[in-house]
């Protein structure tokens, strides 16, 4: 007969079947970090996500109330053990975390204190793509070997879910891509051909009938007019359709396609007004477009805006800045709850400084919201 499962690889298996029922990626997270707390018996357990430059791009947890995360501020970036982790090479077991060199840095007040630890990498083809932070063992002094197997086991299923997660979100983003470009194509031979037969045959009735009523006159203008009309907005229809491609259309030309799709599929006046756009810069064009489209979809998504306006301001020479404005319920920017939750904020002055520059934040509930991007004259170099 067949040895019985043991409660550990049971529950284990639990775990993982229902990681694997999520598509995605923050669900796939937050349902691995629930499950690691709930294995070994944390009272506190982090997940993190590394953003590539030795910070995290998404931070979750698990065991803390919403009032807690609001006290504590801002979630790490880069930061002692956290940051460790995401550099180790296996896991951490300690008793008090106290007493290791690399507990330093980040450690807000309100922070409830937290002394044992467990820390275990997730590891796909070589390359670390999370960690699992455990922390306070409940029924224990320490965690021991029995947890630290534990989450190593639930961190090689978690690669896989992670793994899986992300290429599901990606193909569904190439998807959409493609259909976009194949209905583009598509309304492109389809129909912008008959739009334009029906306006020259219009143009040739109105001549044939110059001499005859006016009111058959007055309809075939009518009929030309309309045919004009149907043709230049399917014409922008199409340039929505097709996704910005900053190295071809640059950064003007990126942003008027991404606002003319935004205010079409949202069903909302978004308007672009520019000024003296220098000539293309690659890595400042991508960061400033990721800042505007982020802005711009807060304000869609977030705010419930029902007019946008997005300035992009030049010398000339120079970018020199990039204004969004949207009439949305406005928000409060100091809001720790709010900062803790959501990266969006945080990751745009992140770009912001890449580039050399300030992001300024103008919103109170009620009131809307500015988001400003200020560059220095040399666009940060």
């Amino acid at each position: 007969m067949p040895e019985p499962v043991s409660p550990a690889l049971r529950a284990v298996s639990d775990a993982v079947l229902a990681v694997a029922a999520e598509h995605s990626v923050d669900e796939v997270l937050q349902r691995l970090v629930d499950s690691a707390r709930e294995l070994v018996g944390a009272r506190y357990a982090a997940l993190g996500i590394p953003d590539g430059s030795g910070g995290f791009r998404r931070f979750l947890v698990a065991g803390m109330s919403d009032e807690l995360i609001a006290a504590m501020g801002p979630l790490p970036r880069t930061h002692g053990m956290l940051g460790a982790m995401l550099t180790a090479d296996g896991a951490y077991l300690s008793r008090d975390i106290h007493e290791d060199p690399r507990f330093r840095g980040w450690w807000p007040k309100g922070h409830p204190d937290m002394r044992s630890f467990l820390g275990v990498p997730i590891v796909a083809r070589e390359e670390v793509i999370g960690a699992f932070y455990l922390t306070e063992k409940t029924d224990a002094r320490c965690f021991d070997e029995a947890d630290r197997e534990l989450i190593e086991l639930l961190a090689a299923h978690a690669a896989i879910a992670i793994t899986n997660a992300r290429l599901y979100e990606r193909s569904r983003e190439l998807s959409i891509l493609s259909e976009r470009n194949r209905l583009a194509l598509e309304l492109h031979d389809a129909v912008t051909q008959k739009l334009f037969s029906l306006n020259l045959a219009a143009e040739s009735a109105a001549t044939l009938l110059a001499r005859d009523a006016d009111a058959a006159r007055t309809q075939l203008e009518r009929v030309r007019a309309l045919s004009r009309e149907a043709l230049d907005e399917l014409r922008s229809l199409i340039l929505g359709l097709r996704p910005a491609d900053l190295e071809h259309d640059g950064l003007e030309g990126a942003l008027r396609k991404e606002v003319a799709m935004v205010s079409r599929v949202h069903g909302i006046e978004v308007k672009l007004s520019t000024s003296s756009v220098p000539g293309p810069d690659a890595p400042r064009d991508a960061q400033v477009l990721r800042i505007a489209n982020e802005a711009v979809h807060n304000a869609v998504r977030h705010a419930a805006a029902s007019h946008v306006t997005v300035d992009l301001r030049g010398d000339g020479n120079a970018l020199l800045a990039l204004e969004v404005t949207d009439d949305g319920h406005g928000f409060d920017p100091g809001d720790p709850e709010l900062r803790s939750r959501h990266l969006g904020l945080t990751s745009m002055e992140e770009r912001a400084a890449e580039l050399g520059g300030r992001l300024a934040i103008s919103s109170a509930p009620g009131s809307g919201t500015t988001i400003r991007l200020e560059l220095p004259h040399d666009g940060g170099r």
